[in-house]
């Protein structure tokens, strides 16, 4: 079974491969996933451009959107065979592009086909299904609406749900409005882990650091990070020691670097941009003396065509002697 304890939340256009390196640097003990890509897409699509990944991002999970419960079980099989560890449905995303699709979040409105496809992707892999969704969507009545979901989706097989503590409204919010203007119920999350004790229930949205995680973690099976993890990554040195209890894998932002260095350079080797490996480490120095330097380097040189890991080097540079703190600090 894989562990919930601690993930970093799928996200679109930012956890793609190299973003999910870059945080393994940091945490070894999290649990990364994809961004979100269909059923659809990857039964017929580039495979290696989009499930391709490095052995180093290991324990990694994959998003499926999609609906149809056949080809999410089809689409589920080509995912264990590539070597990911979890299959997880998205049933959270409130986009008109997703809703057009007839997955994501609007799925929370028939949690018996959600559950044909649970019970689908389960007869077609051994590895963990997993469903991420809304407490709701629209003017449901969350109680009712989200213990009849998860009374489905449990009855096919589910045993872990990781639900956004928040509404989706799919009409008149944007995705980032329903990222922040539906009120967060993390009390709604804590009363589905009492009604369903027996489900590993994991909680997610608007969690900014380890403090408010360690909190969630008395009430709930798992926590869920999503853009205070992306924009300010540092938040991860420090998971697996608060966490799990075990050493960190590495003391500083400088070193953090140096430990990525090896992954940048055989990418480049392959003839992967530079910007498309920084761009995800632009927040490393949040905060710190010298980060603004950092970000600006990064963001004007990255891009250039001959880039290499000098810029990188440059930007270090830039960020100067200055203290830094520790992970434990």
């Amino acid at each position: 079974m894989t562990g919930h304890r601690f993930c970093v939340a799928p996200m679109m256009d930012w956890t793609d491969r190299h973003c999910r390196a870059f945080h393994r640097v940091l945490t070894h003990r999290a649990l990364v996933y994809t961004e979100m890509v269909t059923s659809a897409a990857v039964i017929h699509g580039d495979r290696e451009h989009l499930l391709g990944f490095d052995d180093s991002e290991q324990p990694v999970a994959v998003q499926l959107g999609g609906s149809e419960p056949g080809e999410l079980a089809e689409a589920a099989r080509i995912c264990r065979d590539v070597g990911y560890r979890e299959v997880n449905l998205n049933v959270g995303c409130p986009s008109d592009r997703v809703q057009s699709g007839r997955f994501g979040a609007c799925l929370m409105a028939e949690p018996h086909l959600v559950a044909r496809c649970v019970e689908a992707m389960r007869q077609a892999v051994d590895i963990p299904v997993t469903v991420k969704c809304r407490i709701g969507i629209d003017d449901q009545d969350d109680e009712t609406a989200l213990d009849n979901f998860v009374s489905a989706i449990s009855g096919a097989g589910c045993t872990t749900v990781i639900v956004h503590a928040r509404k989706a409204w799919l009409q008149g919010l944007s995705p980032k409005e329903n990222r922040e203007i539906p009120p967060l119920n993390y009390d709604r999350v804590y009363r589905l882990k009492r009604t369903y004790p027996e489900l590993e229930v994991i909680i997610n949205g608007g969690i900014e650091d380890l403090d408010a995680c360690a909190d969630h973690l008395r009430r709930c099976d798992g926590v869920m990070l999503g853009r205070a993890a992306y924009r300010t990554p540092w938040v991860l040195a420090d998971v697996d020691r608060r966490l799990f209890g075990s050493a960190n894998p590495t003391s500083s932002r400088y070193d953090a670097v140096e430990r990525f260095m090896p992954y940048i350079d055989a990418r480049l080797g392959e003839g992967v941009p530079l910007q498309r490996m920084t761009r995800h480490m632009l927040g490393l120095f949040h905060g710190q003396p010298g980060g603004r330097l950092w970000r600006r380097v990064l963001s004007e040189e990255a891009h250039r065509d001959d880039a290499g890991a000098e810029v990188i080097r440059r930007a270090l540079d830039q960020v100067g002697s200055q203290p830094v703190l520790s992970a434990a600090e």
